[in-house]
This record gives C-alpha cells, sequence and structure tokens, in this order.
C-alpha cells in the first residue's frame, strides 16, 4: 500500500509578528494615500496642479508596494540602484519629451 504523508498543522509556517505588523503598516499608509487621492479628486478642480498630486502620491504608492511586497527594501544597495536608475531616467525621458512636444507650454 501507498504510504499517504499528510503535513500536520505543527509543520504549517507561522509568519513572525514583526513581518505582519510591517504587512499592516504598508496597508494603512496605502489606504490613508487612496482615501487623499479620491478627496482631490472630487474636490479640486481638474489642472496641471492635481495631476502633479496624483502623480507624486502613486510614486510613493509605488514605492510602497515595491518595497514591502516584493521585498526590493530587503535587497542589496546594488540591485536597488540597478532598478532605479533607470526608472529615474524613464521618467525624465517622459517629461522631456512632453515638454519638448509642446504639451506643457
Amino acid at each position: 500500500m501507498a504510504s499517504h504523508n499528510h503535513s500536520s498543522h505543527a509543520d504549517e509556517k507561522v509568519i513572525p509578528p514583526a513581518q505582519t505588523a510591517a504587512i499592516w503598516k504598508t496597508f494603512w499608509i496605502l489606504l490613508i494615500l487612496t482615501a487623499i487621492e479620491f478627496v482631490i479628486a472630487f474636490t479640486l478642480p481638474a489642472n496641471h496642479t492635481r495631476v502633479a498630486i496624483f502623480v507624486v502620491m502613486t510614486i510613493v504608492k509605488a514605492f510602497f508596494i515595491v518595497g514591502e511586497f516584493m521585498h526590493l527594501k530587503h535587497e542589496v544597495k546594488t540591485l536597488i540602484w540597478s532598478i532605479l536608475i533607470p526608472t529615474i531616467f524613464v521618467v525624465w525621458l517622459l517629461i522631456a519629451l512632453i515638454y519638448e512636444g509642446g504639451h506643457l507650454y
């Protein structure tokens, strides 16, 4: 007969409280930023200031998501910079192309 190995409850991994606290902290920060975005969306008129606020808040939210949920903040600095420098370049390139294209005059 074949042996059936079932894992017991003792074999299950438990997430340490320190990690769950960091995840909850990130969750609350993202929730607050999203709530602020909703308030801004329904109170400020559509203009360049509102778009700039949304862009900045989106970058801040992406920082928290990539840092905590994709574990980038726990990596070596070289990997972080190898991702951050091209990202900064692409953002600069987009701003330069939009400006040169005459959209921001």
